[in-house]
């Protein structure tokens, strides 16, 4: 079972986040993807915290039970958002270059979190997520363009209406098409399903799926983090990216040339048999994989 919420304000935010070790020597933020929760690092935080880490699991803007603190914010989804917030809950906590890791959103989150300040990380791993994907005017081969079937449907008013009818049903649709069969627990979605309640959660999905294909207008308080991250900047820092070969979200190919965009150390892993989920599929992998890459913190 995962530890209860504990809550940071932000400039922003309310954030909600789970803890594990509060008193290890070195901190660990790890970062859900969309759509899952804080509750999906469990494991792979448990092995962390095993080897001396403190770690952090914060809920995303729009992801119970993070809230916004003034109704006049926009609603945003922006990836610029999320890594100002990410930087935000570091600033609030105190954190002294924690190891950033991510999933999905996370992931992007994570890297724009190193792109907004080049001293921000001890390190940044990316799951399923390759680095410099989040340009409007990318190519996209055709078959990922089939896999981002939920983008297109949501830039439409029926596929936001499908979303706000059954939120779970339609997240729940995309975990059992995105990784192969054998893996899914129903305790992870439930455990997971409950972020997907936070009031404004609806909106912040939409907008972000509508904002990264250049179809809603961002928040004009991250101009300048936009401005900063298009085109995606260099990283001088220790980076991994791991992803699943049976990953028919986002296909192992398209974080195939990532390592151009790095100019410290940098190592990609594919995860045989995995797919969209490797915190789920696979947490003791992942854990093995950070544990090599960034060490034991006793």
């Amino acid at each position: 079972m995962p530890p209860a919420y504990a809550f940071v304000a932000t400039p922003v935010l309310d954030v909600g986040y789970l803890e594990w070790n509060p008193a290890g020597r070195r901190t660990a933020v790890l970062l859900h993807g969309w759509p899952d929760g804080p509750a999906g690092w469990s494991d792979v935080a448990d092995r962390l915290a095993g080897a001396g880490w403190r770690v952090l699991c914060p809920a995303l803007r729009g992801f119970a039970p993070t809230r916004f603190r003034d109704p006049r914010t926009p609603r945003s989804g922006q990836l610029a958002a999320l890594g100002r917030d990410l930087l935000d809950f570091v600033d609030a906590l105190g954190l002294d270059r924690p190891l950033l890791v991510g999933h999905d959103w996370g992931a992007r989150a994570a890297a724009n979190a190193c792109g907004l300040r080049p001293a921000a990380a001890a390190g940044l791993a990316m799951l399923s997520v390759g680095y410099g994907t989040n340009a409007p005017d990318q190519t996209l081969p055709l078959p990922q363009a089939r896999n981002y079937w939920y983008h297109w449907y949501m830039a439409t008013e029926r596929g936001a209406e499908a979303l706000a009818r059954d939120r779970r049903g339609f997240a729940r649709y995309l975990w059992e098409t995105w990784s192969p069969p054998a893996w899914r627990r129903d305790a992870a979605f439930e455990a997971a399903a409950p972020a997907f309640d936070g009031p404004d959660w609806l909106q912040v999905v939409v907008h972000s799926y509508r904002h990264r294909w250049g179809l809603a207008e961002g928040d004009p308080a991250y101009a300048a983090d936009e401005a900063r991250l298009q085109p995606a900047p260099s990283l001088d820092l220790p980076a991994l990216l791991l992803h699943g070969e049976a990953d028919t979200c986002n296909d192992p190919a398209t974080s195939a040339g990532s390592a151009r965009w790095f100019a410290g150390p940098y190592a990609r892993r594919l995860l045989p048999g995995v797919g969209h989920f490797p915190q789920h599929e696979a947490p003791d992998a992942v854990a093995d994989a950070l544990l090599e890459a960034f060490g034991d913190a006793r």
